[in-house]
């Protein structure tokens, strides 16, 4: 009988406990494909073309995928069990990694970064690169307008540039022009565009190296959208702050903050999401939460209302995954595949180009095991 592994969740996606161990061991019986549909004009779908898929098509054959981060514009990245990384996609601004950039130096299929085997986490910001490594180091590459690369400057690099001399980063996530960060002593961080607040340091000045968020060492998971920041803490609560325009705070309100608030006075809140201006989190109850802009139904309420506090989708309290775009993405305790929001380049992988306000299930598979997604786009990894 295959080892089943619990699962945990780690830098923000969620993968087998003691999995790399395993693979190291030579008892690791999971054999995760990687697959993606929506939008591919630039070939962020990285199925050697430029077609746009309305269903799920798998990318390649390989079945040692272990991590993905697509939350960027056009580019994915993903590492495997060996420890390798990988990107695809959008190349302008160097984002891939690979020493190149600007016109005709896309990929359509994944290409490796360099040859270490030793990167851990990763994070696909808008045009620009985060990751990283078991040795506990930052990396970052690609646009750097607002410094969100954390490098001291507003350069934009090609092949990954290390972030500072630290070994203590853990958990990374990039927003569209602002990165965060959470270190191994459970201190938050952050750097780049700060208009709206979205670096929760009390102000609006931009940054172009780490800061550290308050004094707290108890921060634990981290999502950013567009320009706004979510983070949970060690005891279960929900904090955020950043643009608010849309109620993406879910505070009540759309007063924008430019530092970390307490969402209600809940301590049950376990997985979140950013999507562009819509936010996802899920309880320890296994129910989903949804608040934000609601344009295209990609709150799952079955209308399209925007809502400044959270929302139930449903009465189910089997959800386990989510992710976010214009639409979302969202699994199921049963390996269960669901979506709903804008869907007018199939990027809810329903075989179509329709809108959809609920939840409604991708294909019949039952393994499916990480979800993210672009503006428009999909990628998952199933087992």
């Amino acid at each position: 009988m295959p080892v089943i592994y619990p699962y945990v969740q780690y830098s923000g996606m969620w993968t087998p406990q003691s999995q790399m161990q395993a693979v190291a061991a030579g008892t690791w019986t999971g054999l995760p494909g990687l697959w993606s549909w929506g939008n591919n004009n630039v070939g962020q779908l990285g199925l050697n073309n430029t077609t746009n898929y309305s269903s799920p098509k798998q990318v390649g054959s390989l079945t040692t995928w272990l991590k993905i981060s697509a939350l960027g514009g056009r580019h994915s990245l993903a590492t495997k069990t060996d420890g390798t990384l990988w990107a695809w996609g959008y190349n302008n601004f160097g984002e891939l990694g690979q020493g190149t950039s600007g016109a005709g130096t896309n990929k359509s299929s994944p290409t490796q970064v360099g040859a270490l085997t030793t990167w851990l986490n990763i994070a696909a910001g808008f045009y620009y690169s985060l990751a990283t490594k078991t040795d506990g180091t930052l990396w970052s590459w690609g646009y750097n307008s607002a410094g969100q690369l954390g490098l001291g400057n507003i350069t934009n690099y090609s092949s990954p540039k290390q972030v500072g001399a630290l070994t203590t980063w853990l958990n990374v996530t990039g927003g569209k022009y602002h990165a965060l960060a959470i270190k191994t002593n459970g201190t938050l961080w952050s750097w780049g565009r700060n208009n709206a607040g979205q670096l929760g340091l009390g102000n609006t000045t931009y940054r172009s190296s780490p800061n550290q968020v308050g004094a707290l060492t108890t921060w634990l998971n981290i999502a950013a959208g567009y320009d706004f920041t979510l983070a949970t803490k060690t005891d279960g609560t929900l904090w955020s702050w950043g643009r608010n325009n849309q109620g993406q705070l879910g505070l009540g309100n759309t007063t924008n903050r430019s530092s970390p608030v307490q969402v209600g006075a809940l301590t049950t809140w376990s997985k979140i999401a950013c999507g562009s201006y819509h936010t996802l989190a899920t309880k320890t109850d296994g129910t989903l939460w949804s608040w934000g802009q609601n344009a295209y139904g990609q709150l799952g309420l079955g209308n399209i209302t925007y809502y400044s506090s959270p929302k139930q989708v449903g009465a189910l309290t089997t959800w386990l995954n989510v992710a976010g775009g214009d639409f979302t993405l969202a699994t199921k305790t049963d390996g269960t595949l669901w979506s709903w929001g804008k869907n007018n380049l199939g990027q809810l992988g329903l075989g179509n180009t329709t809108y959809y306000s609920s939840p409604k299930q991708v294909g019949a598979l039952t393994s499916w095991r990480t979800v993210q997604a672009q503006s428009s786009s999909s990628i998952a990894i199933h087992t």
